[in-house]
């Protein structure tokens, strides 16, 4: 039982250590160093590099290393008869709601205009807000949404969700599909996006988008940087139509110096760590689904080739 490992931002050697201690009998390879490529049962990977899969022709399994695949299923040469597993693990999942518990409730509790009076040497006091009256909406309600779905709403905040598809949840109010966004979008005063990257979603927060938000809502995006249209975002801050936008995912990535991003007094950025994967807890959630495979029983976490997640 061989796997092979491929990621440019992920070191091996934890995930090695991991892996072969839940699996005794499995052969560690780091690519490039892939050996004969017939013997590869498995391939665990963040992107793949181009060709890969022309070589890799037994694969029984393709894991991903984050949370997101669109860089796996977006390959050409993605085989359509091996199955790609998302990575669902409850670290990650609980990492992603602390983020955003913590970027809404700075927006909530007003920590910028604070901290503005800091540097300013202003000792005020502002209104304080009303949590019941705060309106969260969360775009996506998958494995992280709704964890910081109802995370929010344990804390009091009425909380929305917008997915492509009809979904239904006890507490949270679910809106769906191009029927739904505006109305979705005009009841938020913090937006969230947790939304997977597909062809729907790419560029989804755009100027048109930012208009449909209440006067001085906030925007935080924790799930690709190609979902926003940069130009677009900062307009709606330089209009004031936006109060604030927290950005932990870009187009180009690292962020390049000089981007108006960098300055911008109503951007916090923070460089693609609201949910980092941590080998030690995700590796038995690869493990199992090895385990699986190799039982020929069904996989959990499958990804939907035909909607791309």
């Amino acid at each position: 039982m061989v796997l092979l490992f491929m990621s440019h931002w992920h070191e091996p050697a934890p995930w090695r250590l991991a892996l072969v201690d839940l699996l005794p009998d499995l052969v560690f390879r780091v690519w490039p160093d892939i050996g004969e490529a017939r013997e590869i049962d498995f391939l665990l990977v963040s992107r793949p590099e181009r060709g890969i899969f022309n070589q890799l022709t037994q694969l029984k399994c393709i894991l991903s290393i984050g949370a997101g695949v669109d860089l796996i299923v977006n390959d050409p040469d993605l085989p359509a008869d091996v199955p790609v597993v998302k990575l669902v693990d409850a670290n990650l999942t609980r990492a992603m709601s602390e983020y955003v518990l913590l970027a809404v409730l700075r927006y909530h509790r007003q920590l910028p205009a604070y901290e503005r009076f800091q540097r300013d040497g202003a000792w005020r006091k502002l209104a304080p807000p009303d949590t019941d009256q705060r309106r969260i909406g969360i775009m996506g309600l998958g494995a992280l949404g709704r964890d910081a779905a109802q995370k929010l709403a344990a804390l009091g905040f009425p909380v929305a969700a917008w997915t492509r598809r009809a979904r239904t949840h006890e507490v949270i109010s679910c809106y769906h599909g191009e029927a739904g966004l505006a109305e979705f979008l005009a009841r938020t005063d913090i937006l969230v996006c947790l939304l997977p990257l597909t062809p729907e979603t790419d560029g989804l927060l755009n100027a048109q988008t930012f208009a449909r938000l209440p006067e001085g809502a906030f925007v935080i995006n924790c799930a690709r940087g190609r979902q926003v249209v940069e130009e677009d975002l900062i307009a709606a801050l330089e209009s004031g139509h936006l109060g604030g936008a927290t950005l932990d995912v870009f187009d180009e990535e690292p962020l390049p110096p000089g981007h108006p991003f960098w300055r911008h007094p109503n951007v916090t950025i923070t460089p693609h760590i609201s949910a980092l994967t941590n080998p030690r807890s995700a590796a038995r959630g690869v493990a199992e689904t090895i385990r699986r495979v190799r039982a020929g029983v069904a996989l959990a976490d499958r990804v939907d080739l035909a909607v791309g997640y």
